[in-house]
This record gives C-alpha cells, structure tokens and sequence, in this order.
C-alpha cells in the first residue's frame, strides 16, 4: 500500500480504518475468533499465493500494517477470510494460504523430535496436535504442497526451501497398516506420502 493509499482511509470500513491509523502500534493477536460483528461486504484486498498483501491492486509494502491485517484475520466455517474488528466483518481474497513459513528449525530426533516454524507475518508455532502439518498434491506438478494450522483455520504454506528441509527429516511409518514417509513432531507423525511414491516431485512455495 502506498503512502497516499496508507493515509486515504475513505474507502475503508470504519473499524479497519482506525486499525490502519493504529498501525505499528497495536501489540498481541486480538481475540478475533471471540467476536461476532456483522457482515459488511467485501473489500478489494488480496493475499496472494506468495504471501504477499495487496489493497486496490497495489502491495501494501509497510510491514507493520500487513501484520496488523494479520492479526485480525479470521476463516470462518464457510471457508472464507475475513478481516474482523469488534465491530465488523469483511471478506478479502485469499488465493492459497494467507501465511507463508519462511523459518524451520528442528530440535530432538524421531518421537521426541519438535519442529517450530515462523511465519512470514511473525507468528511462532510448533508442528503438534494442535498445530498440525498437512500435505497436498499441487495441481498441474502432483508435487508436494506443506501447510501448517498457525492458528484458528488458519495455515501457513512452507516455503520451498523449508519442504526441502523437511524431507531431509521424513521417516517410515506404518499408518494404517501402509507405509508413509512423513515426519514427527510433538509426538505427533505428519504422514506425507506412501513410502512407494518416493519418487513423486516436491512442491512448495517459491
């Protein structure tokens, strides 16, 4: 979002225009999912698969304000996004997952081992039952697609480089009386693919 764009609010729901004018100032994750505010429409913001914020075709470059829209985000039932504040709801696009997992780091080995992950928007989480890594055929390659639930519905895309390093960690498993690579973490397995499909393509966000 430019400067001009960042200032011009007019366009903006009220409650989303006082976030912005809060922006870099506003600290924690508001209890979004706690709040039930009325539909007001879409608005014309974007997330693309990359993980990057757009605001009337344009990126929104201020990290402080993609965080702040961050952290009022919110996926509903019905499987949308939406931007909530105490007093609304709006819906915006979201063309993947509306996070990207840029950091892993792995700790222990085999049942014990933990896998923490950072997000592209400063969210910190470990892979376990609560945070769990699921995987995806990606269309058009059949490669690997890793996400990870950061928090609500909400998930996180792996980087490329981080589906590199996770396949690094992948171990047989039996599940259900089938062989699966995958990889463990709080004491959780995160079944990835057939042990007899070793040769399917990695995926990933670039």
């Amino acid at each position: 979002m430019t400067q001009r764009q960042t200032e011009d609010t007019s366009k903006m729901p009220a409650g989303l225009a006082d976030l912005v004018a809060r922006a870099g100032k506003t600290r924690g994750t508001p209890p979004v999912e706690r709040w039930n505010p009325p539909f007001c429409g879409d608005i014309d913001m974007r997330i693309a698969s990359d993980g990057r914020w757009y605001y009337m075709g344009s990126p929104i470059g201020r990290e402080a304000l993609v965080r702040l829209f961050a952290s009022v985000l919110r996926r509903d039932e019905d499987g949308r996004h939406y931007l909530v504040t105490p007093v609304e709801r709006v819906g915006i696009t979201v063309e993947d997952a509306p996070f990207i997992a840029v950091e892993m780091h792995a700790q222990g080995e085999g049942r014990e081992q933990r896998l923490t992950l950072r997000t592209n928007v400063g969210d910190v989480v470990d892979a376990d039952a609560d945070h769990p890594l699921r995987f995806e055929r990606e269309a058009g390659t059949d490669g690997l697609k890793p996400y990870i639930r950061v928090r609500g519905r909400l998930d996180a895309l792996l980087a490329r480089p981080l589906l590199y390093q996770l396949a690094e960690l992948f171990e047989e498993h039996e599940v259900e009386g089938r062989a699966m690579l995958g990889v463990w973490s709080g004491g959780v397995f995160f079944a990835a693919v057939a042990a007899d499909e070793t040769d399917t393509e990695t995926g990933g966000a670039g």
